[in-house]
């Protein structure tokens, strides 16, 4: 196992035991120097879950616990669960079961009820919400927003951050108002699959050199992620489990040993309140 001298977290990845690579994802990752992971459920339909109510969500999470609970047993770090409903759902519960947009908000709402009970349980470190990245109709997309506006609400009364699939931008300051509004502090929110700059929420930066290179000369508050999907019939979509603890070599490698600190060791604690160092138990 190679050791980088640092925690080593991916912010947003996806473990798939059953149809994925699973636990030899995580080997890999460690074996890199990869420490810790935030495991975000993989969207219900994936998992052959297709929901008419809130608590049909419950073994998609479940499923995403249980990968935690082995991936522990693995990482010299720890990993902790993210749980929600995929703002794509939107669009399967309009286009193909008939939906209207308001009842598919209010069965996503539902989703992200059930997910608020593992992590007011403690069992969950945060929410997972957003809107989606393509176009859809007026309809649908004020639906989504109210699911996301929904998100934050329970993310303020839980005190947990909450995670976003959005559109690509590079200014999202209204989506952290509104999350401000109702007492989620804009910092809070994590802005997953994001460039190297980001107005409003916290930038979740595509582990891709480019994008490292501009969160890391920027300064701010910045986390890395890969969005492994873990799926065989995806081979090659978006980024693998090695590729974090392998940029944060060549980040080191090129002089940048305080965007590391910064995006494996202060951004996590500042997002989610939890402490890298400590966790690190080999």
């Amino acid at each position: 196992m190679e050791d980088l001298g640092t925690p080593v977290l991916d912010n947003h990845l996806h473990l798939d035991p059953e149809h994925g690579r699973g636990l030899d994802a995580v080997r890999d990752f460690v074996r890199l120097g990869g420490t810790h992971l935030l495991v975000v459920n993989k969207p219900s339909w994936l998992l052959g879950v297709e929901p008419d109510a809130g608590a049909d969500f419950r073994p998609v999470f479940e499923t995403t616990l249980d990968v935690v609970d082995a991936a522990n047993e693995i990482l010299p770090g720890r990993a902790w669960p993210v749980l929600g409903v995929h703002p794509g759902l939107v669009s399967r519960l309009v286009d193909d079961r008939g939906y209207a947009p308001d009842e598919a908000g209010e069965l996503m709402r539902a989703g992200l009820d059930c997910a608020a009970e593992f992590v007011r349980d403690g069992d969950a470190l945060a929410l997972k919400s957003g809107r989606p990245h393509y176009d859809v109709p007026d309809a649908v997309w004020d639906a989504s927003n109210e699911v996301m506006r929904h998100a934050f609400a329970l993310g303020a009364d839980l005190d947990c951050a909450v995670q976003l699939h959005t559109e690509a931008s590079e200014d999202l300051t209204e989506v952290a108002a509104w999350a401000e509004e109702r007492g989620l502090p804009g910092h809070r929110v994590v802005k997953h699959y994001a460039g190297g700059t980001l107005a409003g929420p916290t930038p979740s930066v595509m582990s891709e050199k480019e994008r490292l290179s501009a969160a890391a000369d920027a300064g701010d508050p910045f986390l890395m992620e890969t969005d492994f999907v873990d799926d065989p019939d995806r081979p090659g979509a978006v980024l693998g489990p090695k590729t974090v603890p392998r940029r944060v070599r060549w980040l080191l490698e090129e002089g940048y040993e305080a965007a590391v600190e910064n995006a494996h060791v202060e951004t996590p604690e500042r997002v989610y309140g939890i402490d890298t160092r400590a966790t690190l138990s080999r």
